[in-house]
């Protein structure tokens, strides 16, 4: 069995008389993709980003990697990667200027056009981050995750707003990422996307996790109880259909 790369315990974030987080526990195994699922203002986003070093929490305990939180965010630091969003870019860079300026403040050796390729996106190594196409950004934000070579990436709804096609492709990006050995956690507001990514998922209401265990053993869970699907579930969706006839290969999205 797979080690604990994160480890969570009683976490609680108060905004004044307001507990967005309500003592959440729970482990993410290395190697897995982790999914945190919610309506928003659950606590998902809050969660990641006191794990992240980006928010401090209130009260609780965090490990990553097996480091303290309160005694070695720095260190925590140089082993995760954050997805950033568009503001976090700056606008009179190209791809590849940002790509060499993040490497300098990581201090790595990192080739641009290499990490470019990974993610498709060599032909727009002199293209600025704003006139990307949605799919374009994601995957170049996915890309600039990877500078630090990070154990742990961690991913804020990386496909909203996005096409099938581009969706589909970010699902094959993100399973590239796990399989150069870095552990995913990420939160997403498509229960498909978690049902095809996820290794397990823990769902997240009012600040709490009110459940936590694989896609399949909580979908199990939910037929053995007798639920039916209103509609009767077909061998493909329509969104199959939209990808057979308009084909999955890269695209400018």
């Amino acid at each position: 069995m797979s080690t604990a790369i994160i480890k969570v315990k009683d976490l609680v974030k108060k905004y004044g008389d307001f507990t967005a987080v309500k003592g959440i526990s729970f482990e993410v195994k290395e190697g897995e993709i982790f999914g945190l699922l919610g309506p928003n203002g659950a606590g998902k986003t809050t969660t990641l980003e006191i794990i992240e070093t980006l928010r401090d929490k209130t009260s609780g305990e965090v490990w990553v990697d097996g480091m303290n939180l309160d005694k070695d965010p720095q260190a925590i630091k140089t082993i995760i990667g954050v997805q950033l969003q568009a503001a976090g870019y700056y606008p009179n860079l190209n791809l590849k200027q940002i790509i060499a300026l993040f490497s300098g403040l990581y201090n790595r050796e990192v080739d641009p056009m290499k990490l470019l390729e990974t993610v498709n996106l060599t032909e727009k190594a002199k293209s600025k981050f704003k006139e990307l196409s949605g799919g374009q950004k994601q995957r170049f934000s996915i890309a600039t995750t990877l500078i630090n070579d990070p154990k742990i990436i961690f991913l804020d709804e990386p496909t909203t707003g996005l096409d099938p096609q581009a969706r589909r492709n970010l699902w094959d990006l993100i399973k590239q990422v796990r399989e150069r050995g870095a552990t995913v956690v990420l939160t997403t507001h498509y229960m498909d996307e978690a049902e095809e990514l996820c290794e397990r998922v823990a769902i997240v209401d009012s600040g709490q996790i009110i459940s936590l265990d694989t896609p399949n053993a909580l979908i199990d869970k939910l037929v053995a109880t007798g639920f039916q699907r209103k509609k009767e579930l077909k061998a493909a969706s329509l969104e199959d259909v939209f990808l057979n006839m308009t084909g999955k290969e890269w695209r400018d999205e």
